[in-house]
């Protein structure tokens, strides 16, 4: 299986050349006629998904959403690719990538239970190499880093919550500059030198998105003795009946989903964005493929208390401590992008008004009512190629949004998320 041989930003670059196809008709696509009742609700989401497609807002996408009894939506439209299709349909395989931190911390939270790994021990026991971090205080005259002994150690818990000071380059400055003056690779190639970065600031006295879910994955490796792919899939995804959720793509080419770039003019363009399929470390922060309703089972499995399937993956007290606030009185921060064809700027505040936007477990919780519908202290978060999901265990609803589309969270991808969600509440009051 070829290999990304170009990192993200050489090919963020070359995607403006590329020209972009027009759309197939939408297409909705049931595994089975008695799987959903298709309610006026439904047909109304149906309507959100096919317009989005229509409208030229996305090639394709898939959306999924459960109440604590089952499946209560599922749509597939548009096409797999701009320019080649095939029909998007509901077993397509997508790179949901940052969707994969919540995967990583549920098997982290596995490993806690069995006292493998503490949560607030210094992470260097299983990682030894993250002994002596040292923080990223800016750039001398002549363009050399200025480094010094980080303050604290870092722990799981940090890892799990975005405090422990890791960033990612294309969401901080100067670790964007330590990483072109290194020349260190991308996190998309799986290369280990990818996660030596240092830290933006001493663990636990600040948030900022980035690697830690990475490096947390790794550390689930040194406790376990098995190497991330082999875990997930059989401490959680074989367990669970998630047959097409995996870092390595294989037979599941076929389904597999491409990722555009949108272009000046609104249209979109295919790229050539791949996770590296013989890497080095498989990446706990972001390396997953999958099916939206691979992912649902997922998230109902926590929606259960750790139950699912007849699989017991978690306790149900191990559930609601990743479910509260784990970082304490420390304030998230908006993101601002490095890399505008990547990502957009994020700013929690706009996204959630009035809130203290908190993080536990490796979930984003929004600690008052949302906008579009979910509950206080629902569950969420999202992928770089506009993939998204939330869990609302008040009300026992959940969602997965599936597009491969950047730049991440652009005003087009959060209006089709928003009305996808508030249509998925509106179906919740039928069923």
């Amino acid at each position: 299986m070829e290999m990304l041989n170009r990192n993200r930003r050489d090919v963020l670059k070359g995607a403006a050349a590329a020209a972009a196809a027009s759309l197939a008709p939408t297409v909705w696509t049931s595994v089975s006629a008695a799987a959903v009742d298709r309610k006026a609700g439904a047909i109304a989401i149906d309507k959100v998904l096919s317009d989005a497609v229509q409208e030229k807002q996305v090639p394709g996408i898939v959306g999924i959403a459960a109440n604590g009894s089952g499946v209560i939506y599922e749509g597939a439209f548009g096409k797999r690719n701009v320019e080649t299709g095939p029909t998007m349909t509901l077993d397509t395989v997508f790179l949901v990538a940052s969707m994969t931190k919540a995967v990583t911390g549920v098997a982290a939270m596995q490993l806690v239970e069995q006292g493998k790994l503490t949560l607030d021990d210094p992470i260097e026991k299983m990682l030894p190499a993250l002994a002596s971090p040292q923080v990223l205080e800016g750039f001398d005259e002549q363009g050399n880093p200025k480094l010094r002994p980080a303050k604290g150690k870092i722990t799981l818990r940090q890892l799990l919550t975005h405090t422990s000071g890791f960033t990612y380059d294309f969401l901080n400055a100067n670790t964007g500059r330590y990483v072109k003056f290194k020349n260190l690779p991308d996190v998309i190639t799986g290369k280990n030198l990818a996660l030596t970065t240092p830290l933006a600031f001493d663990p636990g006295t600040d948030w900022e998105y980035g690697i830690s879910s990475d490096l947390a994955g790794k550390a689930v490796e040194a406790a376990s003795g098995e190497n991330l792919d082999v875990y997930f899939r059989k401490h959680i995804f074989e367990p669970l009946g998630m047959k097409s959720t995996g870092f390595l793509i294989g037979d599941q080419e076929n389904r597999l989903a491409t990722v555009h770039g949108r272009k000046e003019d609104g249209s979109f363009s295919p790229l050539n964005v791949r996770f590296s399929q013989e890497p080095e470390f498989f990446g706990g922060g972001g390396g997953l493929y999958g099916t939206a309703s691979d992912y649902l089972v997922f998230l109902q499995m926590l929606m259960h208390g750790g139950a699912f399937n007849g699989a017991t993956i978690l306790k149900s007290s191990t559930i609601e401590q990743m479910s509260k606030n784990n970082m304490g009185d420390v304030k998230v921060r908006a993101m601002k992008t490095q890399a505008p064809a990547l990502t957009a700027d994020i700013d929690f505040g706009k996204l959630f008004p009035g809130q203290d936007i908190k993080w536990g477990l490796s979930f984003m919780i929004n600690p008052k009512q949302g906008p579009a519908g979910r509950s206080a202290n629902s569950l969420s978060w999202a992928g770089i190629a506009n993939t998204y999901f939330w869990l609302d265990p008040s009300k026992k609803v959940a969602g997965v949004l599936l597009s491969q589309t950047l730049p991440f969270a652009d005003p087009v991808s959060l209006g089709i998320y928003d009305r996808f969600e508030r249509g998925v509440y509106k179906l919740t009051s039928e069923t």
